[in-house]
């Protein structure tokens, strides 16, 4: 694609899709969030877990949207929010640059107070740190419920490093206190199973999705930002054994699954993406280089197994479908976080123009998934519009510097 037509075309992707979210004020629906209709909690199956699993379930694989008619609520999500908020910031850059596409320096600038204030609102304030949760009950198969707004290492990953953010920018104090008092929540409220030679941080402060890569790699994410901005040598060393311990568990081609249980062998996209962010992150705010062989081996397996030549973004390493929202997204946000943008712009503008294609609404938001059947265009203001908001801002930013 010509240079020319690719700015124009990332420009009105967008912008469409900015204006679609600032009207619906950064609230929306959820893959996940079935059990928020008011006609469901009022029926006595509510208390028994097939028909939560099954209630869940069949909101997220229908392609027609019930939930007005079920009475399920539009709310705003803490780990969307984070993602907005990190967006915003990305386009404050721009901004001080001089690209005035997406509002001048004081525009953006309310939209960042406004932003951090509500991660503010929406913080659990029942733990040792700051810590956010989704806003909906959440069920994974039979094994365990998470209540809504139960603090999970992931929501809390990408409210951190956008307060960080949002913190260089306005230079406001209580943000980066916000922000740093999360290390607590990570080192005392996180449960730890021993691994390899280290352990692996929980999915969240309750028993349940113990033994998640991506997840632990999360919350070393967050111990290495918390020690750029601290110096506290307690957060650098915690931080260094989680990532050696799921290092450790790199297969040798340079792939991870997804977790340690027998229903958690998959290797995927999304996740292999977190999983090199976090190691990055690390480094950069560590000065640690000593897991750089790994992240190397695991990009390029990342780069190699995920993505087809014609832009194409795949799901999991051995089958494309369903193609994840989350899959195309992450690309550009891994290629800018690892420092490898400009050697494979071309693969990045490939799956853009794939993306915006295939996966946006004339209306401006996103498609959740295709599928290789009837898939669902249903619009999600966190796992698809939000977490693309943060995609393309990264998308933008890296192709302004070429």
């Amino acid at each position: 694609m010509e240079e020319n037509n690719l700015k124009s075309k990332v420009l009105d992707s967008f912008l469409k899709l900015k204006r679609y979210c600032e009207r619906e004020n950064f609230k929306g629906w959820d893959p996940y969030d079935g059990l928020n209709s008011k006609v469901f909690q009022a029926l006595p199956i509510k208390q028994w877990d097939l028909a939560r699993l099954a209630w869940i379930q069949g909101f997220k694989r229908s392609p027609i949207n019930f939930r007005k008619l079920l009475l399920v609520p539009k709310m705003h999500n803490a780990k969307g929010i984070g993602l907005f908020l990190s967006g915003y910031c990305n386009l404050y850059e721009l901004a001080e640059q001089g690209n005035k596409d997406f509002g001048t320096k004081k525009e953006i600038l309310v939209k960042i107070n406004e932003l951090a204030n509500l991660l503010k609102e929406l913080k659990d304030n029942n733990f040792s740190g700051a810590c956010w949760g989704y806003n909906f009950d959440w069920q994974s198969r039979r094994l365990f419920l998470f209540p809504a707004f139960t603090p999970t290492v992931v929501a809390t990953a990408f409210c951190v490093d956008a307060l960080f953010k949002a913190y260089e920018i306005t230079k406001d104090e209580s943000i980066k206190n916000l922000a740093l008092s999360s290390a607590k929540f990570v080192i005392n409220d996180l449960n730890r199973t021993p691994h390899n030679s280290g352990f692996l941080f929980s999915y969240s402060s309750h028993n349940g999705n113990n033994t998640v890569f991506n997840a632990s790699l999360l919350g070393a994410k967050i111990l290495s930002l918390c020690y750029k901005y601290s110096g506290d040598e307690n957060y650098k060393t915690i931080a260094e054994q989680a990532i050696k311990t799921v290092c450790e568990s790199q297969s040798k081609d340079g792939a991870w699954v997804y977790g340690l249980l027998n229903t958690q062998l998959w290797i995927d996209s999304f996740h292999t993406g977190y999983n090199l962010d976090a190691i990055s992150v690390y480094q950069e705010c560590t000065g640690d280089n000593q897991f750089k062989e790994y992240l190397k081996m695991g990009f390029t397996y990342y780069i190699k197994n995920f993505f087809e030549k014609n832009g194409t973004p795949k799901y999991y390493n051995n089958k494309t479908y369903p193609i994840d929202i989350h899959c195309p997204g992450q690309l550009f946000v891994t290629l800018s976080k690892t420092n490898n943008f400009a050697l494979f712009q071309d693969l990045a503008s490939k799956v853009f123009d794939w993306t915006v294609r295939n996966m946006q609404s004339s209306k401006g938001y996103f498609y959740y998934q295709l599928k290789k059947g009837i898939s669902s265009k249903i619009s999600y203001m966190r796992w698809s519009n939000a977490f693309m908001f943060n995609a393309m801002t990264y998308f933008i930013k890296e192709n302004e510097k070429l």
